[in-house]
C-alpha cells in the first residue's frame, strides 16, 4: 500500500460520520450533510487522479488472509470513480431531502452514512471476500430503514427486499466458493485474466467437472435481482413505494446500480464466453424488462409506483447494452468495437443519468407530500403550476430528463445505447424502442395530471419551494442540463476505461 489510502478514507469517513450522528440527536442531518459533503469532495478528487489510459488507478492492497485468497484490495477506473460521485451525489441529496425525521433522527442518519460506507466498498473493493462483506453491508441499513420509517405495509416490503436480495447474495457466494475451490484466488483482477484466456474453465472443469455454465447463471442471477432484472423485479414496487422518499432515492439512485457494475466488473469479465452462448435469452429478458417496465409504469395510480417500474425500464436498457457486447465479432465485420464502445459508454452514462435524475423525482414527490398532507396518487394532484411555478418548472426538467428530451441527461446515455445495440443485436433495439414510446405517454401524463388542469381543494394553499429548497434543487437539475449539453465531462474520462475493458474481455 503506498501513498495516502485515499480509497480507505473515502470508505471510513461515512462510518465515522454514522457514529458520531447516532450520538448526536436532533443534530444528526447537520453531521450527516457535513459528512456526505466531505465524502462528495473526497470522491470528486479521486475521479480527477485517475489514469489516462484507463485501467485501475489508486490501488491499495495488503495481505489478510493470503493462504484463504484474502487480501485487502482496492482500486478504481472510469466506471469505478464514476460509481462513487453517483453515491456522494444522491447520498447527499437524501440526507437534504429528509427534513421531517423525528422518531430517532440519530439511528436514521447513523445508518444512511453506513449504507453510504458499503456503497464506496462495493465500488473500490477489488477482492471478492472484501467486496461480498460491503455488498452485504449495504443490504442491512436499507432494511431497517424500510422497516423502521417506511409506510403502512413497510413491513411486508422490507422482508421481501432482505429475502429477494440474500437469495441473490446466496447463489453470488456459491458461485465464487466453487471459483475460489478451482482457482484458489479471489483476486477480480487475476479472476479476468483467467477468464480472458480460457483458463477459469478448464480449472473449474478440472476441479469441479463441467459447471461453469451453471456458475455463471448464479452470477448472473445475484445481479438480476438487485438491478433489477424481469422476472426478478417483484420487490422492487413494494419497497419503493413503502420507503420513505429519501431513503428510495437511495435505493434507486445508488443500489440499483451496484447489480449493473457488478455486471460490468466481474460477470463479464470473468463469465463473458458463458455469457455470449446465453446472449440470446438475456436479451429476451433485457428486452421485457424495458418493454413491461414501461407498461407496468402505464398502469400504476401511485406516483411512487410509476416512478419505481419506470426505473426498472430504464435499468433495462442498461440490461440491453451489457447482453448486446457478448457478441463475437464475425469475420469481416466492421464497426463491432465502435458499437461495442458506444454501447458501454452508453450504459455507464446510463448508470449515472439515472442515478440522478431517478433521486430527483422520488425528492419532489417527497416534496408533494409534506405539502399535502401524504398525498400521492397521480389523480390527487392538478394545475399545481399555478401556485407552485418553480416547483413546477424544476420537477417538469427532471421529468423531461427521464422521459430522454434531447439537451438533458438522459438523451446521451439511451441515444449512444441505442446506437451500439442496433448493430449488434437490431432486433432487440427494434422492439425495445416500445419501451421509449411507452415512457413518454407515461411520463407526459404525469406532467398533464399533477401540473395542469383546476386546482383541487387540498391544494389550495399549495407552497411553491422556498429558499433553502430552491438551493438544495438547482444544482441537481443544473447537472442535468450540463451532462446534456456536454457528456464529454464524462465521457472523456470514461471513454479510455471503455477501451481497456473491451480490450480484456473474452466473448
Amino acid at each position: 500500500m503506498n501513498g495516502i489510502p485515499v480509497l480507505t478514507i473515502l470508505t471510513v469517513l461515512p462510518l465515522i460520520g454514522a457514529a458520531i450522528a447516532l450520538v448526536s440527536g436532533k443534530h444528526a442531518r447537520g453531521v450527516a450533510i457535513l459528512t456526505t459533503g466531505a465524502c462528495l469532495a473526497l470522491s470528486l478528487w479521486i475521479w480527477l487522479q485517475l489514469p489516462a489510459d484507463g485501467s485501475i488507478g489508486l490501488v491499495e492492497q495488503a495481505n489478510w488472509a493470503p493462504t484463504l485468497g484474502i487480501q485487502y484490495h482496492l482500486g478504481v477506473d472510469g466506471l469505478g470513480a464514476l460509481m462513487l460521485v453517483l453515491s456522494a451525489i444522491v447520498t447527499l441529496m437524501s440526507v437534504d431531502a429528509a427534513q421531517r425525521v423525528h422518531h430517532q433522527p440519530g439511528l436514521y442518519f447513523g445508518l444512511v452514512l453506513g449504507l453510504e460506507s458499503g456503497l464506496f466498498g462495493s465500488f473500490t473493493a477489488l477482492n471478492f471476500f472484501h467486496w461480498f462483506l460491503f455488498w452485504e453491508l449495504c443490504l442491512i441499513p436499507a432494511f431497517f430503514l424500510i422497516k423502521l420509517w417506511g409506510g403502512s405495509r413497510r413491513g411486508p416490503a422490507a422482508t421481501q427486499f432482505f429475502v429477494y436480495t440474500m437469495a441473490g447474495s446466496v447463489a453470488l457466494l456459491l458461485a465464487f466458493l466453487a471459483v475460489f475451490l478451482s482457482t484458489g484466488s479471489m483476486d477480480f483482477e487475476h479472476l479476468a485474466f483467467l477468464g480472458r484466456t480460457g483458463e477459469l474453465d478448464r480449472m473449474v472443469q478440472e476441479h469441479l467437472g463441467p459447471v461453469t455454465m451453471w456458475l455463471a447463471a448464479g452470477v448472473l442471477a445475484g445481479f438480476a435481482v438487485k438491478v433489477p432484472m424481469m422476472p426478478f423485479h417483484t420487490w422492487l414496487p413494494a419497497a419503493y413505494a413503502e420507503a420513505p422518499s429519501p431513503v428510495t432515492m437511495l435505493l434507486t439512485g445508488a443500489m440499483s446500480k451496484m447489480g449493473v457494475y457488478g455486471l460490468l466488473r466481474i460477470a463479464l469479465p470473468l463469465f463473458g464466453h458463458q455469457i455470449a452462448l446465453m446472449r440470446t435469452p438475456l436479451l429476451v429478458l433485457a428486452v421485457a424488462t424495458v418493454v413491461m417496465g414501461a407498461w407496468a409504469a402505464a398502469a400504476q395510480k401511485d406516483l411512487k409506483r410509476v416512478l419505481a417500474y419506470s426505473s426498472v425500464n430504464h435499468l433495462g436498457y442498461c440490461l440491453l447494452g451489457i447482453f448486446a457486447l457478448a457478441a463475437p465479432q464475425a469475420i469481416g465485420e466492421t464497426g463491432h468495437l465502435a458499437s461495442q464502445s458506444a454501447a458501454l459508454n452508453g450504459v455507464i452514462l446510463q448508470m449515472f443519468n439515472h442515478g440522478v435524475t431517478a433521486a430527483a423525482l422520488f425528492w419532489f414527490i417527497a416534496i408533494l407530500q409534506q405539502r399535502t398532507g401524504g398525498h400521492r396518487g397521480i389523480d390527487d394532484f392538478g394545475g399545481l403550476r399555478k401556485p407552485a411555478p418553480v416547483l413546477a418548472g424544476l420537477m417538469g426538467v427532471a421529468l423531461f430528463s427521464s422521459l430522454g428530451l434531447p439537451g438533458l441527461n438522459g438523451f446521451v446515455g439511451e441515444f449512444l445505447i441505442f446506437r451500439g445495440v442496433f448493430s449488434l443485436a437490431w432486433i432487440a433495439s427494434a422492439v425495445s424502442i416500445l419501451g421509449l414510446l411507452v415512457t413518454a405517454a407515461v411520463i407526459l401524463t404525469v406532467i398533464q395530471k399533477v401540473f395542469t388542469g383546476p386546482v383541487p381543494e387540498h391544494c389550495a394553499g399549495f407552497a411553491d419551494l422556498h429558499t433553502n429548497e430552491r438551493l438544495a434543487l438547482v444544482p441537481v437539475i443544473g447537472l442535468m442540463l450540463l451532462i446534456g449539453i456536454l457528456p464529454q465531462l464524462i465521457v472523456n474520462t470514461v471513454n479510455p476505461t471503455v477501451q481497456y475493458l473491451l480490450a480484456h474481455w473474452r466473448f
